[in-house]
């Protein structure tokens, strides 16, 4: 290979791949402070309450009623809630279609929802009182619901002349369910509603490390911004102020989200996330609240994804929700995103379609890549002879006009014109295929439908291999295309230490990367080989090296 190519490659994979590692898409401007949000002074109708115990510090407020709260159970064939009637708020989400990959239920179907999660617990801001609605017990119209059609279930609550009045509404075969409400008595001037979603999104991952670096806050209004976790302050209040027409907590895979959607009614105002004081200098909890006006009618309404990060789902929703999942680095995503989009479908439609695995998949994919490039690479290689071919006449120009460069410039262009050669027709079809590769780390590691899909010994396609081979086959598939490659070329001592340094270069880096991802470049690499070396032996007839000269004598001793 031209050493020119070489370096390009390597340098492409440094500017793509390096600053993935330092650089994080850039959040709204916060606001920090030392302390947590100031609240104003509790109701004084409600008594004081404990907290249900949590070992993250993190607990959700329960009325001291002597009873044991009780759970309304929603379910469908892909989903299973519990609402709780204390506060109506989610008590449980569970995903059967989904399992488990964390030791402590290795199996099980997903629960995504945090023991101490406070997700749609609800507390109103009314003047200089403060009613924690999540601590009211609510009546619900059902103790059991079961959703094969457009369901609806009410949960009301009343005191002190103030009356609540929640309607979840459910379809069977959507994680996006609906809740309205309204809340009479507040008098005049309304208030302001405080929904919590804290403190995160429960792991599920064998990898809970790669998962907790995947946790964030994502908020959306001119384009979805995220706001990792482990960039928040432990012990401070961060606040985004909105508005907002989205909020969510995502982890790798699954998302919890709010949406304030309809035009007649206010988009939440903002955001607070609270990282609790732990050991841990990266946080992986965070206490989140939205805040949403009510006018003095007391009407709210908005809508909830609990559920998987689908693609197809996500984009359906609208407003930028897909991009809660983002494919490519900031600079880089507008290049990557639409490729990793297409690379997605193609995969999928693939499996379920043609009824392939997906480690098949992939094989069939990094040789359909390759044969789509054939002719292109055809033509890079050729021009590359072409360049070898008038290197003579190149260094002929350049060693009479070195102390004249617009000369000299001059002049090679005039011999790349005479001759038919375009100088970067070697470097630009062997650059093509970069984007896909880029765009498989991001599908590979982040897509959901590849999540614990086993392929011969590989156990998870979107995890390292954890014996090695793959990406040391994909080092060896590389150093095997290079060397045939390199049949036929004039010797260069740069190009020998490229042939065997790029191989360990790119085998060390890839070897933490998705299995998947080393599956499909090895495949690639070898179903470039046979044109490989049929161009080099085209290259060699073109340009047949002179047979090596025969060993001077050696004065010292006589001849025989």
């Amino acid at each position: 290979m031209d050493r020119r190519v070489i370096w390009a490659i390597v340098a492409m994979m440094i500017i793509a791949i390096v600053p993935s590692f330092f650089l994080k898409r850039p959040a709204r401007p916060p606001v920090t402070s030392s302390v947590t949000q100031p609240q104003s002074p509790a109701d004084s109708s409600l008594p004081a309450n404990p907290a249900i115990p949590d070992v993250a510090g993190v607990g959700v407020p329960v009325e001291d009623t002597g009873s044991t709260a009780d759970t309304v159970r929603v379910t469908s064939d892909i989903y299973e809630y519990d609402i709780a009637t204390v506060g109506g708020r989610m008590a449980a989400i569970t995903l059967p279609r989904y399992k488990s990959m964390a030791l402590v239920d290795r199996g099980q179907p997903v629960q995504i929802m945090h023991p101490s999660s406070d997700l749609l617990g609800l507390a109103v801001l009314a003047g200089r009182d403060t009613l924690h609605l999540d601590r009211w017990v609510f009546t619900p119209s059902s103790t059991r619901v079961t959703v094969s059609g457009p369901t609806t279930l009410t949960l009301t609550a009343a005191r002190g002349g103030v009356t609540v009045t929640l309607t979840y509404s459910f379809r069977p075969d959507d994680y996006q369910f609906g809740l309205q409400g309204q809340i009479t008595g507040l008098g005049p001037n309304g208030g302001v509603l405080l929904v919590g979603m804290g403190p995160g999104i429960r792991n599920v991952e064998a990898d809970s490390l790669d998962n907790h670096r995947s946790l964030g806050l994502v908020t959306e209004s001119n384009g979805a911004t995220a706001t990792p976790f482990h960039k928040l302050k432990p012990g401070q209040t961060t606040a985004l102020p909105g508005p907002f027409n989205w909020v969510a907590i995502k982890s790798k895979y699954f998302v919890t989200a709010v949406f304030a959607l309809d035009s007649t009614l206010p988009r939440i105002s903002g955001v607070t996330a609270t990282a609790p004081v732990t050991a841990s200098k990266s946080p992986t909890l965070a206490d989140i609240k939205l805040s949403l006006p009510l006018g003095a009618e007391g009407r709210f309404k908005y809508d909830i994804y609990a559920g998987p990060m689908e693609y197809k789902r996500l984009s359906r929703i609208g407003h930028d929700f897909d991009d809660v999942n983002p494919y490519g680095w900031p600079g880089l995503r507008t290049v990557i995103r639409p490729v990793a989009v297409a690379v997605r479908w193609l995969l999928v439609w693939m499996h379920e379609h043609l009824n392939l695995a997906y480690g098949v998949v992939l094989v069939c994919f990094g040789v359909m890549i390759r044969l789509i490039l054939w002719p292109l690479n055809q033509k890079a290689m050729r021009s590359s002879m072409a360049m070898q071919a008038i290197q003579p006449q190149l260094k002929e120009i350049q060693d009479k006009y070195k102390n004249e460069p617009q000369k000299l410039q001059q002049e090679m262009f005039k011999i790349y014109k005479e001759n038919g050669v375009n100088p970067f027709g070697g470097c630009w079809p062997l650059l093509i295929p970069m984007p896909v590769l880029f765009s498989l780390f991001f599908v590979l590691g982040n897509t959901i439908e590849l999540r614990g899909v086993p392929f011969l010994w590989l156990p998870d396609l979107s995890r390292a291999d954890p014996y090695y081979i793959v990406p040391v086959l994909m080092g060896l598939s590389m150093f095997v295309l290079s060397k045939v490659g390199s049949r036929g070329m004039p010797p260069n001592p740069q190009t020998k230490i490229m042939l065997y340094v790029m191989p360990v270069m790119m085998t060390v880096l890839f070897i933490s990367f998705a299995s998947g991802l080393n599956l499909y470049y090895a495949v690639q690499n070898t179903a470039s080989i046979p044109q490989q070396w049929l161009l080099a032996r085209e290259r060699m007839r073109r340009n047949p090296q002179p047979p090596p000269a025969p060993p001077k004598p050696n004065p010292g001793k006589p001849r025989k």
